[in-house]
């Protein structure tokens, strides 16, 4: 979404993906995402899951 820049309220309308899920997504507080939402985001911005998320090391992680 940085990226490509896009509300999310606009996002939530073209995906059917909730204002709630895009923003715990978007913000890094989301604990997992369904393969459901991750297909739409794909479609949407034409790119591999891979491209969506990055990992981050450290204790936040243990």
């Amino acid at each position: 979404m940085a990226k490509k820049p896009t509300k999310i309220s606009e996002l939530s309308k073209e995906t059917g993906i909730s204002r709630t899920t895009l923003t715990a997504l978007y913000y890094e507080k989301s604990q997992g995402i369904q393969y459901r939402t991750l297909l739409n985001l794909c479609l949407k911005f034409d790119c591999q899951p891979g491209d969506l998320f990055k990992v981050k090391r450290g204790e936040e992680n243990e």
